[in-house]
């Protein structure tokens, strides 16, 4: 082996550590992203898979390793979910009782029927999304004047009795939790969460770290109510200081690859280390039962979101920012993929061919 192959041979070392007996297939999946790098579409990646006790990890483009840091968007809803149950393990609330406790001004109309278990499964009949969502993000509004429009705005259907995926349910979710303990959900989840997992690289909004220290989104491929690239929308879009820094329950943590890839094993195999056992297995089954879709507490159920092999055990959930993350108990298999390309362009090109491959395993 002369020089040159050797150093490329370290090279390739350093950027990835595995483990594995799938080592072919494993390979297939990081090409797959590779492609997508070479071709200049792709700026950042990092892939983490574990099946059993073989790991595979892989840094791409402008991430220098496997412990880059991206925004994670939608992927927090689990986390904040997380974050609720720990009362729920508690004692101080139930699924079953009604967010109007905790949050009194919720109570006009049909709100007042409205339950903590419906804020997290996206069955409140709350919207994705307020409808001056632009303007409240290009005024840096802070998130109370969010949790306000939340309380106030219009329902779009009679609670429970259908499904339409809602941001503004698990806001005010992260809310009830902020009243009872009266601690920052940020802190909140970085004691009762993170901390016991050894989510060392993870905090909701940014925390310690500094927004060089993450990786940046490609605006430019993003929806519009993401800014869409426009040059007008640079200090409220996913790269500015303000979206990182707001800490939105429904979006804005930050985290690495292994870091969810952990968060992720605690539903797994549940050790107590966070929530009870009981309490874990609950939050990855059904709670939609004869509505058009499968949803956990917090979690999207498979195996239509992930892999085409996983089972219908699997769970996880995606985000806007070009994200994915997995696990499946009958496979022992997470698959944590983190991208700078918003999912309306990774998704078919890097997010679902991969996660095809890796639950193929």
């Amino acid at each position: 082996m002369n020089r040159r192959s050797l150093m490329t041979l370290l090279a390739s070392l350093a950027a990835m550590r595995t483990h594995s007996a799938n080592t072919d297939r494993m390979q297939t999946a990081a090409q797959i992203i590779q492609k997508q790098v070479d071709a200049g579409v792709l700026e950042s990646a990092v892939l983490h898979v574990r099946r059993g006790q073989d790991t595979f990890q892989q840094a791409f483009g402008r991430a220098k390793d496997a412990d880059a840091i991206f925004l994670l968007a939608s992927i927090t809803k689990t986390m904040t979910a997380a974050g609720v149950m720990v009362l729920a393990d508690r004692g101080e609330l139930r699924l079953s009782d009604k967010a109007m406790k905790f949050i009194p001004d919720f109570s006009e109309g049909a709100r007042k029927d409205i339950t903590v278990e419906q804020l997290l499964t996206h069955t409140s009949g709350l919207p994705d999304q307020l409808k001056n969502n632009t303007e409240l993000r290009s005024n840096h509004a802070p998130l109370a004047d969010f949790i306000r429009g939340a309380i106030r705005t219009p329902l779009l259907f009679t609670p429970g009795t259908e499904y339409h995926y809602q941001s503004m349910g698990i806001l005010l979710a992260a809310e009830i939790v902020e009243r009872l303990t009266k601690t920052q959900l940020p802190d909140f989840l970085a004691k009762e969460v993170f901390a016991p997992l050894g989510m060392t690289s993870s905090t909701l909004g940014l925390g310690k770290f500094k927004l060089e220290d993450t990786i940046r989104c490609q605006t430019e491929h993003a929806a519009p109510e993401s800014g869409a690239g426009d040059p007008k929308a640079a200090a409220w879009d996913w790269n500015s200081t303000y979206w990182r820094n707001l800490a939105a329950p429904w979006g804005g943590a930050h985290g690495s690859a292994g870091d969810v890839a952990r968060f992720l094993g605690s539903f797994l195999h549940p050790e107590g280390k966070v929530l009870r056992e009981e309490t874990a297995r609950l939050m990855i089954q059904n709670h939609t039962e004869g509505l058009e879709a499968r949803r956990g507490i917090g979690f999207a159920l498979g195996p239509k979101f992930f892999g085409k092999s996983c089972s219908m055990k699997s769970f996880g959930h995606n985000g806007s920012t070009g994200t994915l993350a997995w696990a499946d108990p009958e496979s022992d298999t997470t698959c944590v993929i983190l991208t700078s390309l918003p999912a309306r362009v990774s998704g078919d090109t890097v997010l679902q061919p991969v996660a095809d491959v890796v639950s193929a395993i």
